[in-house]
């Protein structure tokens, strides 16, 4: 019975560390150079979020792509450290050169089909706060 108990506890906390994945396409076209962030710190399962990437210097047109997920490395980290730290993977994808302001009609936020109820919360608070701000459509989209 003890080892039962082991493994559902196992597999649980596995199936805890679903993985979470948002990408927000700004409408101007990805460029070549791209900032990875594997492990931004974030605290008490995400309450304490991680620092603003800060793209303006090494993205000097404006950022294309942002993509922010717990893949399942991360998850399994939250998890070991109890949900202390809750590390987060960003990845922004410069624009091109040359490309324009004037060229964002949208937001797009993506997330899994099977994605948790606070991921698509997050989706939608991220695509809420994006209208918001450029006053500019934004969807959401379920892959």
């Amino acid at each position: 019975m003890k080892n039962l108990k082991c493994v559902f506890l196992f597999v649980f906390a596995v199936a805890m560390t679903g993985c979470y994945h948002v990408t927000v396409t700004t409408g101007l076209s990805p460029g070549t150079t791209v900032i990875d962030n594997a492990f931004a710190t974030s605290w008490i399962f995400g309450l304490v979020p991680p620092k603003t990437v800060e793209a303006a210097s090494e993205c000097p047109d404006g950022v294309a792509i942002v993509e922010t997920e717990q893949s399942f490395v991360n998850g399994v980290v939250s998890i070991l450290t109890f949900g202390i730290y809750t590390p987060w993977h960003i990845m922004v994808t410069c624009a091109a050169s040359g490309s324009s302001s004037a060229a964002i009609l949208y937001f797009e936020v993506s997330l899994a089909e099977n994605a948790t109820k606070d991921a698509v919360i997050g989706a939608f608070s991220i695509a809420a706060d994006k209208a918001v701000r450029s006053g500019e459509p934004t969807y959401v989209r379920f892959e």
